[in-house]
């Protein structure tokens, strides 16, 4: 029985129950509600439930007797209370979904190696479950995707895990887990994805995980790691694609970790550390890159020119370092793709002084969210800024930019934020703003601006706090304009 991504509403029907040849139920993307009835552990021959994405709040007690049952998705409901401790007697089951509810508790553990054998995958993520990850989970030796993220676990990592020798995705992250990484997970041979951050984890970290020859992304951020360095075994591993260390206290040079790390990296997330040094021009040899986060260090110099090779980039966040210079360099990023591949741009909070005139001249056309503010900019936005179609936030406040509003960002219509705060624009509010519909925070304040702000939506039915401190403003939301 097929129902999926209906308009169905009000509770489950105790009448299913007596569809006891049924062997595939899917009722997900639905509005049902109430609890799951009792009555469903009469279907002795399901092996498909799917309820997910529903309004259900409850797991009934009897859940195990479902002995045919392999796979189970009750994922993004509203079910609360405890997981049924009856769940452990699945014999077949093979996949868990139980991931985005409010289930409480601690999780019901299989008390032999016969229970559950077959279970590859298992997602508890994003409850309200608490106590400590269970030993006996190492018992289910065919798991192979593992997601506890987002609870509230406490306690150490267990050993137990490195038993999972079928494992290729582990997601603790969003816990409270503490003590250390043990070092029987550098057994996980087949591992992919290793998750750990926002935790209390501390250091060190155990050098058998160098063992991990297959890990693709590693995220160790937000931890009590005391690190100093990167380890080197960690950057040498040979098929990492994604390396997240934010706020694991890494100080020395960047040049001297990016000389060790592979060319092949996607993603490089070293932001809240204690990174000193220039941005060296090998940066530009990482040509894969797609994401590099290096905010809140202590970077100085310039962004150098090698930076235009970067053709994958798609996020940049330089904020809250001592880098100085022209910004232009971002805009000159070359591209393989129609518009470009940049798409969020944060050099907030840094000493840049030059280069605004470049925004919207290069081949990045498909920049969503620019961020320039707290810096010592001058000159004037150039008219391209017009052509940044698809910009969704501009944050230029808080510079020394003069010049006058240019009408062309009034094609940049697809703008929500808009803040050009504590700078020293001049002239008048342009009538082509009003195109901008979709503007939902606006912030003009602290400028040079004169004459009547135009009339009509959006601009007259932001806050007064919009406008001032431009002395020569006048209009909807502020004092009519003297005729």
């Amino acid at each position: 029985m097929y129902l999926h991504e209906n308009s169905f509403s009000s509770t489950l029907p105790e009448s299913l129950g007596n569809l006891k040849s049924l062997r595939f139920l899917d009722l997900h993307s639905n509005g049902y509600a109430g609890v799951i009835p009792d009555c469903i552990s009469n279907l002795r021959n399901l092996e498909t439930l799917n309820l997910q994405n529903n309004f259900l709040s409850h797991i009934p007690a009897n859940i195990g007797d479902l002995q045919a049952l392999k796979e189970l998705d009750l994922s993004n409901n509203s079910l609360r209370g405890r997981i049924p401790s009856s769940i452990t007697k699945l014999k077949s089951i093979s996949v868990i979904y139980l991931n985005n509810n409010l289930l409480e508790g601690e999780i019901p553990q299989p008390f032999s190696s016969d229970q559950m054998s077959a279970l590859r995958f298992l997602r508890l993520n994003d409850n309200l479950l608490m106590g400590s990850i269970p030993d006996s989970l190492g018992y289910l030796t065919s798991l192979e995707r593992v997601s506890l993220a987002n609870n509230k676990f406490e306690g150490p990592i267990p050993a137990s895990l490195g038993n999972l020798r079928s494992l290729t995705e582990l997601y603790i992250n969003g816990n409270r887990l503490s003590g250390q990484i043990p070092s029987s997970l550098g057994q996980l041979s087949q591992l992919l994805i290793l998750n750990i951050s926002n935790n209390m984890i501390q250091e060190p970290l155990p050098q058998e995980m160098a063992s991990l020859r297959n890990l693709q992304t590693l995220d160790l951020s937000f931890n009590r790691l005391n690190l100093s360095s990167i380890p080197y075994w960690l950057l040498k591993l040979p098929s990492l694609s994604q390396i997240h260390l934010a706020s694991c206290r890494i100080q020395g040079e960047l040049t001297e970790y990016l000389q060790s790390i592979p060319r092949s990296l996607q993603v490089i997330d070293f932001s809240d550390n204690n990174l000193t040094g220039n941005m060296p021009a090998l940066i530009g040899s990482l040509t894969e890159l797609y994401l590099l986060n290096l905010a809140g260090n202590s970077l100085v110099g310039q962004i150098p020119s090698t930076i235009s090779n970067l053709v994958n980039l798609g996020v940049i966040d330089l904020r809250s370092n001592k880098l100085e210079g022209s910004v232009h360099r971002v805009f000159d990023i070359q591209t393989r793709f129609g518009g470009g591949s940049l798409t969020y741009i944060d050099f907030s909070d840094n000493r840049f002084w030059t280069g605004i005139e470049q925004i919207g001249t290069g081949m990045q056309q498909d920049i969503q969210y620019l961020n320039l503010s707290h810096n010592f900019l001058k000159g004037g936005i150039p008219t391209s800024i017009g052509t940044l179609g698809s910009m969704q936030s501009l944050d230029l406040s808080y510079n020394n930019i003069e010049s006058e509003l240019p009408p062309s960002l009034g094609n940049a219509t697809s703008l929500e934020r808009l803040k050009l705060q504590k700078n020293y624009f001049t002239g008048k509010i342009p009538n082509e703003f009003l195109k901008l519909k979709k503007l939902e925070e606006l912030d003009l304040s602290n400028n040079m601006l004169v004459g009547e702000i135009p009339f009509g939506k959006p601009l007259i039915y932001f806050p007064k706090s919009s406008y001032l401190q431009n002395r020569g403003l006048c209009g909807t939301p502020l004092a009519p304009c003297r005729a």
